[in-house]
């Protein structure tokens, strides 16, 4: 049995239950336990379903979660073989719009960080009127600007282009072992190069991603988005619609990816939200879940 078997198994003894619906041309795979009001729940990059699984055993008795794996990751997985230029945030949103009413889903909260905060973005501003709130991880958004691409910050978002090239999955999925490789410097090093946060799930990683053509599943966003991240930098994109969806940010005060310090124009998108910093790197969720438990039942109780 594989460590993803063994973790799959595990999970459904905790009883995380697991379904597969059909949503905007995918067969999308997600975990669902507990009862009370829906709070739908957005991975990143590169996670699925189960870098919230702390959260949701935290969270049981005061929602009901539901954790999809996002378009090309987990046993989502693609579409189509060959890198997707059709895997934007805008995509996406339109996925979990289709999955959530699949699923009878018509007015919930949401929780994303990473690939899940653009998801949340994009969701908010063409479907507000069915989301309760929207509480977000460290968040890129449009007013990160140049400063995403500062010569300091190279060394930080290199994954991004060369994740763009026609090969990249390709040599990455090479091996078993340079897969382990390339997934574990992103989750050691955005965890605050803290070996210790991940070292239980590297293994069932490297199963997934191994798995139904995810590593370039993965890719795919970085394909998609490598428009406007470039507009970001030239300062050329246009702005969009501030959103009016309640929202919610719990920031990594080490996120060495995304600093704390470029959430000072969330303003300028964002009408109605709060912000607070927690002793985190990027992956607040996973790094954090005690602090994130806290704070989502306190703000969607807010939320009502």
């Amino acid at each position: 049995m594989t460590a993803l078997e063994k973790a799959m198994q595990n999970a459904r003894e905790e009883g995380i239950r697991f379904d597969y619906v059909q949503a905007n041309g995918l067969r999308m795979h997600y975990a669902r336990i507990g009862s009370g009001r829906p709070l739908v729940l957005l991975h990143g990059w590169p996670e699925f379903w189960i870098v919230f699984k702390p959260l949701m055993m935290l969270l049981k008795e005061d929602f009901e979660l539901i954790v999809p794996d996002l378009r090309g990751c987990g046993f989502t997985g693609k579409p189509s073989p060959g890198p997707d230029k059709n895997a934007g945030a805008e995509t996406h949103a339109d996925d979990i719009a289709d999955f959530t009413q699949q699923l009878g889903l018509e007015n919930f909260g949401m929780v994303g960080g990473d690939l899940g905060a653009y998801v949340l973005q994009a969701f908010s501003l063409k479907y507000a009127e069915r989301l309760r709130g929207a509480f977000y991880f460290c968040t890129p958004y449009p007013g990160l600007g140049s400063r995403y691409g500062q010569p300091d910050h190279l060394i930080e978002v290199w994954y991004q282009y060369f994740q763009q090239l026609p090969w990249a999955a390709e040599l990455v999925g090479s091996s078993r072992e340079n897969c382990k490789l390339y997934m574990s410097h992103f989750l050691n090093h955005w965890s605050g190069d803290n070996p210790a946060v991940f070292h239980d799930l590297l293994d069932i990683y490297s199963d997934m991603f191994m798995l139904n053509n995810n590593i370039q599943g993965g890719f795919d966003w970085y394909v998609s988005s490598a428009a406007n991240r470039r507009k970001w930098l030239e300062g050329s994109l246009p702005k969009p619609p501030r959103i009016t969806v309640p929202s919610r940010f719990l920031w990594g005060k080490r996120d060495p990816l995304i600093r704390p310090e470029w959430s000072d124009k969330l303003g300028e998108y964002f009408d109605n939200y709060t912000i607070d910093f927690a002793d985190a790197g990027h992956f607040v969720h996973y790094e954090a879940p005690q602090i994130c438990a806290r704070e989502i039942r306190a703000f969607f109780g807010d939320s009502r």
